[in-house]
């Protein structure tokens, strides 16, 4: 209601105490005296009406004002980053390549040579004191499972192959980059003996060994105690239809195991950068050693079109990983819809080279610990020279070679034929079939574009260009 007020300026104006009134309605009288002459008094009544109902209208309005303000905030926040992130140093219209984390690998790399380096040399001098922990770093196609597998003979080891494969489903379609902490952690977790961080991917509380991929394969999962299928000091491939019929234990089981071992190796073909690799590496506790695997990318070009099928997947998963770049989204829109899987595919074995280009500087700046827990392996040394390469394989791995072994990599090596139907099984195969069948089932533009964006990592690792022409 509107408040009226008489005032008179002569009048001398004594305020007093007002009591405290109703919610629903107060009166407040204002009384004021006149001079003596006068006599007369003044006042003034001041009628304020205040309505509940009108005060909190006014309470829902601000906090829808402040509700709406803070969602806009939110909003506005991942295009503020995106923006930033999209700001890099740019000359000529050409987007400097930039290795996302080389140069702050590089600067905590620097740091540790001036600072305490005694006790790195210490530590790691006295490594073959301690539980070993191995990666190997590879990517898909490389003959990473063969590599692998003369892990898992080995008495010795307590091997896992890719226990990443089963986030990187439970995240689908999570790009390969946002997923790299994650398959960090998982793995430092599991070189603890700690498989509980397999619960968060399965879905449920209830975990066994059959969870684990590649379970029915594992020399130790198959073997005594765990399985009276095999027996782990006796070399051999294990037959999944002989291992699928042990009786499936509990992860704790499998965690007790664990700790027996003096070697504990993981394969995986998820890092895309050995720099997410550096805290696992620095860390005492776990001293990671990592054995990099690299192949003749148009070998392992050829080898992703034949399981192109299987491999679209996580191709389009690491091709999302650098959808920010202008040059990778040229790659994420495939120009023949008709060969969709194969375009995708062949655009991500770019960004392996890509990849294998940021190792390869990487470990070149890394101080001289960090090298002596690194060594480079080719496939084709590995399969034409498998005794030798073998023999510095395990010396890496403080691991002894034994004549039952020797014996193992020569017959996997010598095998007949390039590969089963079944790509992604493990198999006797002939080594130089193996090597050079790429020079009969690529064609020459296939060549041509591999060598292309491949170059440098082909010159850094030595592999000769064919130079076809186009006839």
């Amino acid at each position: 209601m509107p408040i009226s007020l008489e005032y008179n300026p002569m009048a001398k104006v004594e305020f007093r105490k007002i009591p405290p009134c109703k919610l629903s309605c107060c009166n407040v009288t204002v009384f004021t005296e006149a001079g003596a002459s006068s006599g007369v008094e003044q006042f003034a009544e001041i009628r304020v009406t205040h309505s509940a109902e009108a005060m909190k209208r006014r309470l829902q309005k601000k906090y829808i004002i402040l509700i709406l303000g803070y969602s806009v905030a939110l909003l506005l926040i991942p295009y503020v980053l995106d923006y930033r992130s999209k700001s890099p140093q740019v000359r000529d219209g050409y987007q400097q390549r930039k290795c996302p984390d080389l140069e702050s690998t590089i600067a905590l790399w620097s740091s540790t040579r001036t600072g305490n380096s005694t006790e790195v040399e210490d530590y790691n001098g006295n490594r073959s004191q301690s539980r070993t922990h191995i990666y190997l770093h590879a990517t898909w196609r490389t003959g990473s499972s063969f590599l692998g597998e003369l892990f898992n003979q080995h008495p010795d080891v307590f091997y896992l192959y890719e226990p990443m494969w089963n986030m990187w489903q439970a995240l689908y379609p999570g790009d390969a980059g946002s997923l790299q902490g994650a398959v960090r952690d998982m793995m430092n977790s599991l070189f603890r003996c700690d498989f509980s961080v397999l619960k968060l991917y399965a879905g449920s509380s209830n975990v066994t060994t059959s969870f684990i991929f590649g379970w029915k394969t594992n020399k130790v999962i198959c073997s005594e105690p765990l399985c009276e299928a095999y027996k782990k000091h006796e070399i051999g491939l294990v037959q999944g239809d002989v291992c699928s019929k042990c009786q499936h234990r509990d992860l704790k089981e499998l965690e007790k195991e664990c700790k027996k071992y003096p070697v504990m190796v993981i394969k995986d073909v998820r890092v895309l950068d050995l720099a997410v690799l550096v805290p696992l590496m620095r860390d005492p506790a776990i001293n990671l050693q990592i054995v990099q695997l690299f192949r003749d990318p148009r070998a392992v070009h050829n080898s992703r079109l034949k399981s192109k099928l299987a491999l679209v997947k996580e191709s389009i998963q690491v091709l999302r990983s650098k959808k920010q770049s202008d040059k990778y989204k040229r790659l994420l829109v495939p120009s023949n819809r008709v060969h969709r899987a194969e375009n995708y595919v062949s655009s991500a074995m770019e960004l392996i080279c890509d990849n294998w280009l940021n190792d390869m500087l990487l470990v070149m700046n890394a101080p001289p610990w960090v090298k002596r827990n690194y060594i480079q392996l080719k496939y084709e040394d590995l399969v034409l020279r498998p005794v030798d390469e073998l023999q510095r394989l395990y010396r890496f791995s403080n691991l002894t070679l034994s004549p039952a072994m020797e014996k193992f990599v020569v017959n996997m090596t010598h095998g007949h034929g390039y590969s089963s139907d079944k790509p992604f099984l493990i198999s006797s195969r002939d080594a130089k079939e193996a090597i050079y069948a790429w020079r009969e089932r690529l064609n020459v533009e296939q060549v041509n574009q591999v060598e292309a964006y491949c170059n440098e990592v082909m010159r850094q690792l030595g592999y000769q260009k064919r130079n076809m022409d186009k006839t």
